[in-house]
């Protein structure tokens, strides 16, 4: 052994295990070691190690004083492990079926991973199974992971021989103080940063290629295409069956095939990322901003409108025409010319942009005259119509949009009214959430990115505050680093739909910076002007996101107060047009949303009909109703049917239809 070498192993080094208990090791001890001293049947189970929050591999010398925690395979963090060397594996089986095919990038996604390939003929869903089943061999044969650290020269070369062009680009441009990591699986190799588990037999055999895709190299539309396969992997094959079920029930409550049946909007090419509502959907979205209103004056806020073409000036006194300029429609300030009276850009002309959000405007309306700190907290709400120029590719119905309307709210207001207004918010969302039929809400505080506005001190300050808050609210939360927003940390509430998907809504967003940047000011108790506190929040998130989600959650079957059509009257005879109508007109002066259906068809004809557009109550009228002065009612998904006096019937529906606030 070298004297650096022993020197090395003199040293010694502490770690902290995950319940607070140290241990004491030489320098250079691996992950695999620190297991194999506290359990061998944790040795066997471990696949990796995590040091101070990093997921880093089993074999890694550790040399400094660190937390530790053993990462094993059922362990949620082996999760993106599995993934990552599943992407190896299909890497591998890809070029051992289809030799002279290239390999460039395969990053985990979310539920799995892609891989982009270069290959003159693009693979198609017929090749799925047989690069499975070469995926399945290489997993059988269980060669380890190693670890290799190349000399930069050696690496350009060695992929050079093997025609390896897009792997020889990533290395050149990679920083020179980078350390060029190689993996090995066996005789494959791979440039990667890592991290690994030990052996191929650890991503075991729950995956499947999902679909194949163009994909232009690094993004870029001058580039190559390259050929991308979609995959999913799991721990186990109960995992992965769960997840298949759940692609096809989310297939099936897909919102752009609902909204079609339901007809309730469409997007067309000569709008792209702006939506069409229809009446039925637009009645959805008054339902619930009528209903987000009612909460709103009971939270204590005061509504506000403002403009959606302002001059980039605000924009870079806020800081965001550095940030959002190319995600900004922006529009020059013309002026007509005095020669031709056409419009030109003046030399002296600004250029003015849509807003991609409400914030900066709000800042000015809180400026208009002196504040107290006997005002605060001033809470400001607007359904603030926004847009923001999302890229084709990424447009998707009403998930995805370029044009939205952010139930968005600020909240300007004194450092010591941060945690109760925190909570109150807290409060406010969760009684929203009840009512829409959310109940499993998860929390994440964003924390501070490496791009971002203001110092240190005041990113320690706020994060502390919200920390604070959720502790002052009693609430479960984890910590995101990096996640936040450019001018403050975040909480994100994450909603789990019918299907178990996660979906971010509302969000908490505490800003020191804004009311700096924008001279935001009030008159302090010692008669001095303080800085407001600005809390950016919003509950739904945009009105277009929140009703595709609920559309999707609901797969269509919406409650009855928000229900586009909240009941069909239908006859099953001419004869009973006139008692239809006497219905129709009852449930419409009580102010429901009803219509009439009087058509030449049969019953279940109509039935069927209206049950496609979810409808979720029909009442039902014949002869024998008319004279009776009944209705058979029938409810979506049921095949039962109760005949009821019209008067009770009325009354009920009435009752059922109420919105929960």
């Amino acid at each position: 052994m070298s004297n650096a070498a022993l020197a090395q192993n003199a040293q010694q080094i502490t770690l902290t295990l995950p319940d607070g208990a140290t241990r004491t090791y030489a320098s250079g001890t691996t992950g695999l070691q620190v297991a194999e001293s506290i359990a061998k049947s944790l040795a066997k189970a471990a696949v990796a190690i995590k040091l101070d929050g990093q997921l880093c591999d089993l074999s890694l010398p550790i040399t400094k004083d660190a937390r530790i925690a053993i990462i094993k395979r059922e362990n949620d963090e082996a999760l993106e492990l599995i993934r990552h060397d599943c992407a190896h594996v299909m890497a591998e089986a890809v070029q051992a079926l289809f030799p002279g095919t290239q390999v460039t990038i395969g990053p985990c996604i979310e539920n799995g991973f892609y891989y982009d390939f270069a290959r003159n003929e693009p693979f198609t869903p017929d090749d799925f199974a047989k690069i499975e089943a070469k995926m399945k061999e290489i997993v059988a044969k269980g060669e380890a992971f190693t670890r290799e650290v190349w000399d930069r020269e050696k690496a350009i070369e060695t992929f050079k021989a093997k025609g390896e062009n897009y792997k020889v680009e990533l290395i050149q441009d990679l920083p020179e103080t980078e350390e060029i990591k190689i993996y090995k699986q066996g005789d494959w190799f791979d440039l990667c940063r890592g991290p690994h588990m030990p052996t191929t037999a650890h991503v075991g055999t729950a995956f499947k290629i999902m679909k194949v895709a163009g994909a232009y190299w690094r993004g870029d539309s001058n580039r190559a295409m390259l050929t991308r396969l979609y995959a999913t992997a799991w721990r186990t094959e109960k995992e992965l069956q769960d997840y298949l079920t759940q692609i096809e029930e989310a297939e099936k409550r897909d919102h752009r095939k609902l909204g079609r049946e339901m007809d309730l909007f469409h997007i067309q090419d000569e709008a792209q990322g702006s939506v069409f509502w229809h009446p039925k959907g637009y009645s959805i979205w008054l339902a619930l901003e009528a209903y987000l209103r009612r909460r709103l004056k009971e939270g204590g806020y005061v509504e506000v409108k403002t403009p959606q073409l302002i001059d980039n000036k605000l924009w870079v006194a806020s800081g965001h025409w550095g940030k959002y300029r190319e995600n900004m429609f922006v529009v020059p300030d013309e002026v007509p010319s005095t020669e031709d009276d056409k419009p030109v850009l003046s030399g002296k002309a600004r250029l003015m942009a849509l807003k991609p959000m409400n914030c900066p405007a709000h800042v000015q309306i809180f400026n208009q005259g002196l504040k107290s700190y006997r005002d605060l907290p001033i809470r400001m709400a607007e359904f603030g119509c926004c847009h923001r120029n999302e890229a084709h590719g990424a447009l998707h119905g009403l998930m995805r949009v370029r044009q939205m309307t952010q139930d968005d709210a600020h909240i300007f207001c004194r450092e010591d009214q941060i945690e109760s207004e925190a909570v109150a918010f807290c409060n406010f969302l969760s009684n929203i959430y009840r009512d829409v039929g959310f109940t499993d809400v998860r929390v994440r505080l964003a924390l501070r990115p490496d791009a971002r506005a203001g110092s240190d001190d005041v990113w320690d300050k706020a994060e502390n505050g919200l920390r604070l808050a959720l502790k002052a609210a009693n609430i479960e939360y984890t910590e995101a680093p990096g996640d936040g927003a450019f001018y403050g940390p975040k909480l994100e509430f994450h909603l789990r739909d019918a299907i178990g998907r996660s979906w971010q809504l509302g969000t908490l967003q505490l800003d020191f910076v804004l009311p700096e940047r924008l001279d935001a000011n009030y008159i302090g108790e010692d008669g001095n002007k303080h800085r407001p506190v600005m809390l950016h929040r919003a509950a739904f998130g945009s009105m277009e996101r929140f009703i595709g989600v609920m559309i999707e959650h609901y797969a269509g079957k919406l409650p009855l107060w928000m229900a586009p059509t909240q009941c069909v009257i239908a006859t099953i005879t001419s004869e009973a047009d006139g008692y239809a109508r006497e219905v129709y007109e009852q449930l419409k002066d009580a102010g429901l949303r009803v219509e009439l259906d009087t058509r030449n068809e049969k019953i279940n004809y109509k039935v069927r009909e209206h049950s496609v557009g979810k409808v979720p109550v029909m009442y039902v009228v014949g002869a024998r109703e008319a004279t009776d002065k009944t209705v058979a009612i029938r409810r979506l998904g049921s095949q039962d049917q109760t005949v009821m006096p019209l008067t009770d019937a009325v009354a009920e529906l009435v009752s059922n239809c109420k919105a929960p606030f």
